[in-house]
C-alpha cells in the first residue's frame, strides 16, 4: 500500500541488458551495480527533534515523577543502552543493504512524485528487513542480560520472538511474491500461534463503572473469547499498519508515536503498581518497545521526506506484530486497541473496498499535480483521501506531519480515556 510503484520484470530486464557490455562478460557488468547513485544521507535532525519530543514523558516518569524499582531500572537501562546501539546499526547497515536490493532489481517508484524528476529514481524496497534483523539480534542478546534460564518470563519471550520473526519473514516474501490480500488476512493467524499458547496470563476484562449495574460485576471473564479477540487483534495489528500508508513516512512515523505511547503507558502502569507481576508484565512490553522504537527512528530517517527507501510490506507486518505481541503480553491489549484508533477508523472506511463491495484500485492513493506538488483525496475510503477532502490539498511532507499529529491525539485520548476519565474507566 505504499506510494511506489515496482519495476515491472520485462523492465527490468532490458535495463540489464542496456547495461550488459556486448562480450557479456560478468565482470564487464560491475560498472552497471556502481551506477545507481547512493541514497541520500539519514536525516538526523529530524530524527532527534522527533525522539526530544516523543520521548520527554517517558524520561520525564522514568527519572523523575516514579521511583522505579533498582533491579527493573537496572534492565530497563540495558535494554536501552542495548537500543541506542541498535539505532546506529540500523543507521549503517540501510545504504550498504540498499545497494543490494537494488542490483536484484528490487525497487520502485515514488508514485507521489510523478511527473518530476525525483518521480523516476529508482528507490530501494523492503528495507524493513534490516530493522527486523537489528531488532531480533537485540532481543536475543538482551536475553543473556535479563533472563535466567528458569525464568518464567523466558517461554513467553522466545514465543514472542517467534511470531515476530515469523511475520518478517512473510512480510518479506510478500515484497518479493506479492501475495493476495486473502491470503495476508490468513497468515497472521498462523504466526500468532506460537504467542496465543504460551500465553498464560488473565483472560478478564475492566467494565466500565456506568454499566457496572447493567452487566453486574466489576470485572468479566471472557474465557476462550478473549483469546479469540487477541488473535484478531494480531491480524488487525500486523494489516493496519499496511492500509493507512501512501505517503513518504506515514508507515514508520505512526508506528514510532505508537511505540513512543506504549513507552510511557507501560512505565506509568510501573510506577503506580505496587503488584511486583504486573510490574514484570509492563517491563516485559518495554523490553520490545525500546527497540523497535530505535530501529525504527533510524529507518525513519532515510523514510522522511523525501524518501530515500521504501520500507515494505516487511517492515508493516514487523512493526504491526510487535506491537500486538507487546500488548498481548504486557496485558493492556485494550488499551491497544484505542492507541490503533485513526487505524481502526481507516480500516472501517476501507472496508467496503477490502471486502469487494467497491471498486479496489491497487493503489489507493491521492491524486499528485506536479505542478503544483499538491496532493489531492480520491474517493477512495482511507484516511488519508479523507483528510485531504475536508481539510483541502496539502504537499506529501505537511499531510504526513498533520496525520502523525492526528495519531498522537489518538494515543492522548487514550490517556484520557485511561487515566483522566476514571468515571468511566478505572
Amino acid at each position: 500500500m505504499a506510494a511506489r510503484k515496482r519495476a515491472s520484470a520485462p523492465a527490468a530486464a532490458t535495463a540489464d541488458a542496456a547495461a550488459t557490455v556486448s562480450n557479456g562478460d560478468k565482470a564487464e557488468q560491475k560498472p552497471k551495480e556502481a551506477s545507481d547513485p547512493p541514497i541520500a544521507p539519514p536525516k538526523l535532525g529530524v530524527i532527534l527533534k522527533l525522539s526530544l519530543l516523543l520521548l520527554a514523558p517517558y524520561f520525564y516518569f522514568f527519572f523523575y515523577h516514579y521511583e522505579i524499582q533498582q533491579e527493573l531500572q537496572k534492565s530497563i537501562l540495558i535494554n536501552a543502552a542495548l537500543s541506542l546501539a541498535g539505532f546506529f546499526l540500523t543507521v549503517k547497515m540501510i545504504p550498504v543493504a540498499s545497494r543490494y536490493v537494488l542490483r536484484r532489481n528490487l525497487f520502485g517508484y515514488d508514485i507521489n512524485k510523478k511527473g518530476t524528476r525525483q518521480g523516476t529514481v529508482k528507490v530501494p524496497e523492503s528495507l524493513g528487513i534490516v530493522v527486523g534483523i537489528v531488532f531480533l539480534v537485540l532481543a536475543i542478546i538482551f536475553q543473556y542480560f535479563n533472563f535466567t534460564a528458569d525464568s518464567i518470563w523466558l517461554v513467553e519471550y522466545n514465543a514472542a520472538l517467534a511470531c515476530i520473526c515469523f511475520m518478517t519473514l512473510l512480510g518479506f516474501v510478500d515484497d518479493v511474491l506479492d501475495i493476495p490480500w486473502r491470503v495476508k488476512l490468513l497468515l497472521p493467524s498462523f504466526a500468532a500461534l506460537p504467542l496465543l499458547m504460551a500465553y498464560a496470563g488473565h483472560t478478564t476484562i475492566l467494565i466500565p463503572k456506568p454499566l457496572t449495574q447493567y452487566v453486574g460485576v466489576d470485572v468479566l471473564d471472557l474465557g476462550w473469547i478473549y483469546k479469540l479477540y487477541m488473535g484478531l487483534l494480531v491480524v488487525f495489528c500486523t494489516n493496519s499498519i499496511n492500509i493507512h500508508a501512501g505517503i513518504n513516512g506515514l508507515e514508520v512515523g505512526q508506528t514510532v508515536v505508537i511505540a513512543s505511547a506504549i513507552l510511557v503507558h507501560n512505565i506509568m502502569q510501573i510506577g503506580a503498581s505496587i503488584d511486583p507481576e504486573k510490574q514484570q508484565a509492563h517491563a516485559f512490553s518495554i523490553y520490545l518497545v525500546q527497540p523497535l522504537l530505535a530501529t525504527s527512528l533510524a529507518l525513519l530517517s532515510y523514510n522522511w521526506y523525501p524518501s530515500s527507501v521504501f520500507v515494505g510490506d516487511t517492515y508493516t507486518y514487523f512493526a504491526g506484530m510487535t506491537m500486538a505481541v507487546v500488548g498481548i503480553l504486557g496485558h493492556f491489549s485494550e488499551t491497544l486497541l484505542i492507541f490503533f484508533l485513526p487505524q481502526v477508523i481507516n480500516f472501517l472506511l476501507s472496508l467496503p473496498q477490502l471486502a469487494g463491495i467497491v471498486h479496489c484500485p491497487r493503489h489507493r492513493l491521492p491524486r499528485f499535480d506536479p505542478d503544483t506538488g499538491l496532493l489531492t483525496g480520491t474517493k477512495d475510503g482511507t484516511v488519508v483521501n479523507v483528510y485531504l477532502r475536508f481539510f483541502g490539498k496539502k504537499k506529501e511532507n505537511s499531510l504526513c506531519i498533520h496525520l502523525l499529529l492526528v495519531q498522537a491525539v489518538g494515543c492522548g485520548f487514550c490517556f484520557f480515556l485511561r487515566y483522566l476519565l476514571t468515571g468511566w474507566y478505572k
